[in-house]
C-alpha cells in the first residue's frame, strides 16, 4: 500500500509540474534574441520603450520601438559600452513614464556603488535632469523600480537591499528612506519560490530573495502599491502619507493597508481605472487587482516565464517583459536554461 501511494504522489507531481498552459490572447510584441529586456514603458501616444542590463550581448541600455525597428534612445551616445558616468547608461535596471509623459530611467550599478536617476522629456528627446542620489547609502542599497508623484513631485523608489521605500525629492535631489525594515517591506523568511519542482536556489543553497520589489502608483497619485517579492501579500499607502515627512517609522507603516494574498509578483503597473497589474512567474500569469478587492487572472501562458515590467498602451494592449531570471545559470547550477529569443508580449486590457 505504501509504495502504491508513493507512486500515486510522484505521479501528481510529475502531472503539476509538467502542466501547460496556453492563451490565444497573447501576442509577441517584440524579440530581442540573447538580449534580455527588463523595463518596459509606454507612453500616452503609445511610444512603447524596452531597456536592457549591461551584459552581454549588449547592443543598447534603452530603446524605443519605432515601426518595428530598434532604435537606441535617446541616441547612440547614451547607449554606449563606455563613456562619462553622466552621460552613459551603467546598467539600465527600470523605466517608467509618469504623467507627464517624462521617461525615468533608473540606472544603478550596485556593485560599484553608483546609482542614477535619469529623466527624459518625451516631447524634446532630451535629457533633462539626472539624479546621483548623493545622500544615500550607496554600500547598502540596491535600488530596483521607480514611480513618480507628479502631484507631489516626489519619486519612490523600491529599495531590496535597505527593505525600505526610498523618496526623492525631484526639487532638491535629497532622499529620505520610508518603512524600513517594517514587515510589509521585508521578505518572509523562509519564503522561497519553486519553478518546476525546483526551488530556486544558488549551488551554496542560498535561496533567491528580494524585499520590497514591486511597486506601482495609480494615475490619480492617490495610491502607492508595493511588496517584497518573497511574500504573497500585496500593500498599499496613501502618498499624502508616505510624502509625509514628518510621520515616524511605525506612524506610517500604521497607514499602510493590507490587501491580501495575491501570489508572487515580480512588477506591477496602474491603469487609468485604478486596477493593479500583478505579474506573476510560480503560474506563468498576469492577474489583476481591481478597486473592489477582486483579483483577477489576465492572462496565463507556459511562454511568460519571470513575467516582470509592464507598460500600458493607448492602444488598449498590456506590454510586459518576460526575464527568465529563473532560468539564469546561478539559480541552474552553472547551466544556462533560457529559451531564446527573449520576447515582450502583449495582451488586451480587460473592457
Amino acid at each position: 500500500m505504501k509504495v502504491i501511494l508513493c507512486l500515486i504522489v510522484i505521479s501528481m507531481a510529475l502531472n503539476v509540474q509538467a502542466q501547460s498552459y496556453h492563451s490565444d490572447k497573447l501576442e509577441v510584441a517584440a524579440e530581442f534574441g540573447q538580449s534580455q529586456p527588463i523595463g518596459v514603458s509606454v507612453s500616452s501616444t503609445n511610444r512603447v520603450f524596452v531597456s536592457f542590463p549591461k551584459r552581454e550581448p549588449y547592443q543598447y541600455g534603452l530603446i524605443e520601438i519605432v515601426n518595428g525597428k530598434y532604435v537606441a534612445y535617446p541616441d547612440e551616445r547614451w547607449n554606449r559600452k563606455e563613456g562619462k558616468e553622466t552621460e552613459t547608461f551603467l546598467n539600465v535596471q527600470d523605466i517608467y513614464i509618469d504623467t507627464k509623459d517624462q521617461l525615468w530611467v533608473l540606472d544603478p550599478k550596485p556593485d560599484e556603488h553608483k546609482f542614477k536617476l535619469v529623466q527624459i522629456d518625451l516631447k524634446s528627446n532630451q535629457v533633462k535632469r539626472v539624479y546621483q542620489f548623493d545622500d544615500l547609502a550607496k554600500d547598502k542599497s540596491t535600488l530596483n523600480d521607480v514611480r513618480v508623484d507628479t502631484d507631489k513631485q516626489l519619486a519612490y523608489l523600491s529599495d531590496p537591499g535597505q527593505a525600505a521605500i526610498v523618496i526623492l525629492d525631484l526639487k532638491s535631489g535629497k532622499t529620505r528612506l520610508a518603512l524600513q525594515n517594517k514587515p510589509q517591506t521585508l521578505a518572509v523568511p523562509g519564503f522561497s519560490l519553486s519553478y518546476g519542482g525546483k526551488i530556486m536556489a544558488d549551488k551554496n543553497g542560498n535561496i533567491f530573495k528580494s524585499n520590497v520589489n514591486g511597486i506601482a502608483i495609480t494615475k490619480d497619485n492617490k495610491f502607492f502599491y508595493f511588496r517584497p517579492i518573497n511574500s504573497m501579500h500585496l500593500y498599499r499607502v496613501e502618498t499624502k502619507h508616505l510624502a509625509d515627512a514628518k510621520l515616524t517609522a511605525d506612524e506610517l507603516a500604521k497607514y499602510v493597508q493590507d490587501l491580501g494574498e495575491t501570489g508572487v509578483c515580480h512588477g506591477m503597473e496602474a491603469d487609468i481605472a485604478g486596477n493593479i497589474y500583478l505579474t506573476s512567474s510560480t503560474d506563468y500569469s498576469i492577474k489583476y487587482f481591481t478597486t473592489n478587492g477582486e483579483l483577477i487572472t489576465l492572462v496565463q501562458d507556459s511562454r511568460l516565464i519571470w513575467p516582470d515590467s509592464l507598460g500600458i498602451g493607448s492602444d488598449g494592449y498590456l506590454y510586459f517583459s518576460c526575464a527568465q531570471m529563473n532560468r539564469l545559470p546561478q539559480w541552474n547550477d552553472g547551466m544556462n536554461k533560457t529559451s531564446y529569443p527573449y520576447r515582450i508580449y502583449r495582451v488586451k486590457l480587460p473592457k
